[in-house]
C-alpha cells in the first residue's frame, strides 16, 4: 500500500510541477497566442523593480510566490525525507532559478531575483508546514497520508478550474 501511496504522491507531484510551469512560464494562458512573447527583462537587484508599485513594495507578489512553491516544500518534505535541509532549499532555488532563466530565454516574462528569493522561502515554509503536519499526526505514515489526501483534493481544485478555463475559451 505505501508503494502504491508514494507513487501516486508522485505522479501528483509531477501534476503541481505541470501547473507550476502553466502558471510561472505561461501565466494561465491558454493558448500560445496570448504568451507574452518578446519580453526579456532581468533584475538582479532583490526587492526593486516589478516588485515596486508607485513607490511602494508590492507585497501581493511577493506572497503568491510565496504560496505557490509551499506544496513544493510539502512534496519535497514529503517524498524526499531521507534528503537533508540544504538538499532540500537547494532544489527550491534550483528549480525557482531555472523558471526564471527560461523565461529570460525564451522571452516570455520578466526575470526577477526577488522571484528566485521569494519561490525559496516558499518552499521552506512548505517544509516548515510538513513538519508541523508530521509533529500533529506523530508518524510518518500518518502524514504522507493527510498530505496525498489533501494533494489529491487539491489536484481534483486546480483540475476543475483548468476545465473551466478551456471551456470558457
Amino acid at each position: 500500500m505505501k508503494n502504491k501511496r508514494t507513487f501516486l504522491l508522485h505522479l501528483l507531484f509531477v501534476f503541481y510541477l505541470a501547473a507550476l510551469t502553466w502558471i510561472i512560464l505561461f501565466k494561465m494562458a491558454v493558448s500560445f497566442d496570448t504568451i507574452d512573447h518578446g519580453i526579456r527583462s532581468l533584475n538582479l537587484i532583490p526587492f526593486k523593480g516589478a516588485m515596486i508599485t508607485n513607490g511602494r513594495i508590492n507585497f501581493s507578489e511577493m506572497i503568491d510566490n510565496i504560496l505557490v512553491f509551499c506544496p513544493f516544500g510539502i512534496y519535497i518534505g514529503v517524498l524526499y525525507r531521507r534528503w537533508n535541509l540544504s538538499e532540500k532549499v537547494l532544489s527550491f532555488f534550483s528549480v525557482s532559478l531555472i523558471y526564471e532563466v527560461l523565461q529570460y530565454v525564451l522571452a516570455i516574462g520578466r526575470s526577477d531575483i526577488t522571484d528566485v528569493i521569494m519561490n525559496t522561502v516558499g518552499g521552506i515554509v512548505g517544509l516548515l508546514i510538513y513538519s508541523l503536519l508530521n509533529k500533529i499526526c506523530r508518524n510518518e505514515r500518518m502524514t504522507e497520508i493527510v498530505v496525498f489526501i489533501c494533494a489529491a483534493f487539491g489536484s481534483a481544485a486546480v483540475s476543475g478550474f483548468l476545465l473551466a478555463i478551456f471551456h470558457a475559451n
